[in-house]
């Protein structure tokens, strides 16, 4: 924590610590000066004794997570934290988790702090940019087949409100703060005036985040996590995108970039399915997709409006040196005519700047738009078309600069939002419309979510007639398990509004390992429907596939649903190409390693052939969101990263690497899986199972905390865990310490192939096992084995406990000796020492948190104590915090 030790013993324990890992000199300066502006504020604002009592944990755990350790440190830290009072509990785990936000800061800090270091500078071999890829697409292709593939590249994260961010609004715009604080202190002069400044509010920040209550007092609205999402988009993705798009055509044209068109097009598109996804939350109703829609297009116009009103102020180009195109004339003389007055406060104030006087004019009409008065664009389209007009007749009068620079850019920001900013998109479960058409097809009288199903569709429909058909009309139906299911929508939407029903993409998402392997069969019966065969015809055959990574994994392990999503893209995939198919896969991918998660790009390269072909769409969510968007340089590099790997993902090397491992190493996969499936089941499927692994586990007060407006599960009980989500799935195992849903049955899995030459072979060749083995290091990596006996002592079961821990060390030893090196991460440093720096202040949080678990287990008397509720909660957040992520 760097919170300035004052005993010698502790300096040299903490010092050799951070030495051990690593850590570059201006990240170990960010996060002590960081640490010791925390240690300053528990001085002056916690209770008597707090620092120290911070301190002494912090020494036990650093002494315990040293390899030398013969638990005797482990088990002074588990007594340091069984003796403080509930309310010094409290506070010394609020103190680690605002350490743990400050740690986040700094090494955030440190990645901003390279990336600007790197920036524009070429390295050997690299394909991670589409700059990069966009050459090594042109070797193998030619370059008019690559530039082809360039002006059909998509990205499309979708942003989902699933409840895995664990700290408040409040917090991170706190954090926030103190990362432009952070920025002016490495810009300052050392030892003067602005740095002394920029500690003095750095202090008073940290003393904020301290005071401010980590925990949320009562569960977000849809309402307040679409707000949440907002926040993204206005402090980041607004302006960042052109960004993107410029800093690639720098790169593709150099000095050309900004004179002529560019070749880069709009790529991305941003989807929400906040306030759109009702699936399991009866609080999403279509009213609240009303507003969700509003919310986003008032930001949206009111970037637009700042953004044209700045390019028109700065547009001061005389029209004796750059004369407007006849077009241009008639754009103001339209505007004149219809607003008189306004137009001659303008024209007074750019006498002989026609250019400026359009854009100022443009700046009222976007304004009229989101103020619904006179004056106001019909669809995004029509400002296209004018500020098309304006571009055009800049470049015709000479001044190409300002055509192709900040024109450019609002081109490119209306193409890539339009006046929705996000495309909204509505999810139900099939059951809920099966139920629904049961309903209106016996003619009685609708029940109330019946009622509410219809709305949602009339809701869309007044969506699209006001901010465009991009604003709203996928219609994701969760648990696909027939082509009915699908037709369902369109019946439903019929019995709503008959022929006034909106434009729907029905999208499937199959999310079962039963339903992914009846995926192909569906789908080829689903588009002989004449509603699906009319969209088909009217998207030149585009049809969108959403795949479910969560539930497969709960379903059967994580290594058969690895397995078998890629089975099941393979033959939608090739289904798709034979039947002339224009393909885009959804990934509902999570941010934890149980729910798809990792690092995007591999993820993306090690697709099946034709899955990819230039489009790539994933759900992003909770902590993740923030972590890949919330700040300017590392969403830019995130966005290239994976616009990169999707463009090479369909190049001739790529696909023949993917196709010829897979095809070589298919007996391995078999192996894999069903022995994984075997192992898998050996723990799931055992009697008791569901209610042991509630008591091993802080899953029931998870759903305690105020994370999202969605329950956690589907109402059943602890009895059964066929309906619980997969969201506490994953956070459950993960604050104990086990995250068993990230790797569970691959050690079991590797050890019936047996042959440790051939799996060599197969990590080296084979990227979907490459990428597998890589995300369970991590996983594992996050994994603490003496912590996580704590946790399984819990339950009485001995059974299962071994069975758990069994698998965590043949799991442990397959994925070391596949990955090279002595200890997990040993091929990824940079990752090992983030894991690794945190690890023992994590410890800290999980020793607290079982303090309270025990408690909380051992209450006959059936009452549950609020303050260890609270201190059990508040440890839930710091280690969420610490792991960087949940669900």
């Amino acid at each position: 924590m760097s919170l300035e030790p004052t005993n010698t013993e502790a300096i040299r324990v903490i010092t050799r610590f951070e030495a051990s890992h690593g850590i570059p000199d201006a990240m170990r300066a960010d996060v002590r000066m960081l640490g010791g502006l925390l240690g300053q504020v528990l001085r002056e604002s916690g209770s008597a004794g707090l620092f120290e009592d911070v301190e002494r944990l912090r020494l036990a755990t650093i002494q315990a997570s040293d390899v030398d350790d013969d638990g005797a440190a482990f088990t002074r830290a588990a007594e340091i934290a069984d003796s403080f009072t509930i309310e010094r509990a409290d506070e010394v785990a609020r103190a680690f988790t605002c350490y743990f936000h400050l740690v986040n800061l700094a090494e955030e800090h440190q990645r901003v702090r390279i990336l600007r270091e790197r920036s524009g500078q070429p390295r050997e071999g690299a394909t991670d940019t589409v700059a990069t890829a966009f050459a090594q697409l042109t070797k193998e292709v030619g370059e008019d087949a690559a530039r082809e593939r360039l002006a059909e590249l998509r990205f499309h994260p979708v942003f989902t409100a699933h409840p895995t961010e664990a700290r408040r609004r409040a917090v991170s715009g706190s954090i926030r703060r103190l990362s432009e604080l952070l920025t002016e202190h490495d810009a300052a002069s050392e030892g003067g005036a602005d740095e002394r400044r920029a500690r003095r509010r750095m202090l008073e920040e940290i003393d904020t985040l301290w005071r401010t209550a980590p925990l949320r007092a009562q569960k977000p609205t849809p309402t307040d996590e679409v707000r949440t999402v907002m926040g993204v988009f206005d402090e980041t993705l607004f302006s960042t995108v052109p960004h993107v798009y410029r800093r690639i055509d720098d790169a593709l044209r150099g000095d050309e970039s900004g004179a002529s068109a560019p070749v880069v097009p709009a790529f991305v598109r941003v989807g929400s399915w906040v306030g759109g996804d009702r699936d399991g939350n009866p609080f999403v109703t279509a009213a609240v997709t009303r507003e969700a829609a509003q919310i986003a297009s008032e930001h949206v116009l009111r970037g637009l409006e700042r953004a044209l009103d700045r390019i028109g102020r700065s547009l001061t180009l005389d029209a004796a040196d750059t004369p407007p195109s006849d077009e241009v004339s008639a754009i103001w003389q339209r505007f004149a005519d219809g607003h008189p007055e306004l137009a001659d406060e303008i024209a007074t104030r750019s006498p002989s700047e026609p250019h400026r006087r359009v854009m100022l004019a443009l700046v009222h009409r976007v304004h009229a738009t989101r103020t619904e008065q006179d004056g106001a664009y019909s669809a995004p389209e029509e400002l296209l078309a004018d500020l098309r007009a304006v571009q055009s007749s800049l470049a015709d009068a000479g001044a190409r600069r300002h055509a192709f620079g900040g024109m450019q850019h609002v081109i490119w920001q209306v193409e890539t939002y339009g006046f929705h900013l996000t495309e909204l998109e509505v999810r139900q479960h099939s059951k809920v419309h099966r139920q629904a058409l049961e309903e209106l097809d016996a003619g009685g009288e609708l029940s109330a979510q019946t009622e509410e199903v219809l709305d949602v569709f009339r809701a869309v429909a007044d969506i699209q007639r006001r901010y465009g058909l991009r604003a709203a009309g996928r219609y994701v139906v969760s648990f696909t398990q027939s082509a009915q299911d699908l037709a369902n929508v369109h019946r439903l939407a019929a019995y709503a509004l008959g022929d006034d029903a909106p434009v729907l993409d029905v999208v499937p998402l199959f999310e079962t390992f039963a339903d992914l392997q009846a995926a192909p069969a569906i789908l080829a019966e689903v588009v002989r429907f004449p509603e699906f065969r009319a969209r088909l015809d009217a998207t030149g055959d585009r049809l969108e596939v959403m795949l479910g990574y969560s539930d497969s994994s709960k379903d059967v392990g994580p290594v058969a649903a690895n397995l078998a999503l890629y089975e099941a893209q393979r033959q939608i995939a090739l289904w798709a190409k034979e039947s002339g198919i224009r393909l885009t896969l959804f990934h509902g991918r999570g941010g934890a390693l149980g729910r798809g998660g990792g690092p995007a790009n591999s993820a993306i390269l090690a697709q099946p052939p034709h899955s990819v072909d230039g489009r790539f769409k994933l759900t992003e969510q909770g902590e993740v969101i923030f972590a890949r968007y919330g700040e300017p340089a590392i969403a830019m590099r995130h966005i290239d990263q994976v616009a990169a790997a999707t463009l090479l993902a369909s190049s001739p090397s790529v696909e023949q690497r993917t196709s010829g491992a897979a095809e070589r190493f298919a007996d391995v996969a078999q192996t894999m899986d069903t022995a994984s499936r075997e192992r898998f089941f050996s723990l799931v499927a055992a009697d008791g199972f569901a209610p042991w692994f509630a008591t091993v586990t802080p899953m029931e007060e998870i759903g305690l905390l105020a994370l999202g407006s969605r329950p956690a599960r589907r109402g059943l009980s602890v009895e059964s865990l066929e309906d619980l989500r997969a969201i506490p799935w994953v956070f459950a195992w993960t604050q104990a310490r086990i995250n068993l849903a990230g790797w569970f049955g691959l050690g079991t899995a590797l050890d019936a192939v047996g042959d440790e030459a051939r799996l060599s072979e197969a990590y080296r060749d084979w990227p979907l096992l490459r990428t597998m083995v890589d995300n369970v290091a991590m996983s594992l990596a996050k994994t603490d084995e003496r912590i996580a006996r704590e946790y399984l002592s819990l339950g009485d079961r001995d059974d299962l406990a071994k069975i758990v821990l069994d698998e965590l060390a043949l799991t442990r030893d397959w994925v070391i000796r596949l990955t090279g090196g002595e200890q997990l991460l040993g091929n990824k440093p940079v990752l090992q020492r983030a894991v690794q720096l945190r690890t023992p202040y994590v410890d800290a949080l999980s020793l607290l948190q079982l303090r309270a678990l025990r408690a909380l287990r051992s209450d006959i008397q059936g009452e549950t104590d609020p303050d260890l509720q609270r201190l059990l909660l508040l440890s839930v957040s710091g280690v969420a915090a610490g792991l960087q992520n949940t669900g």
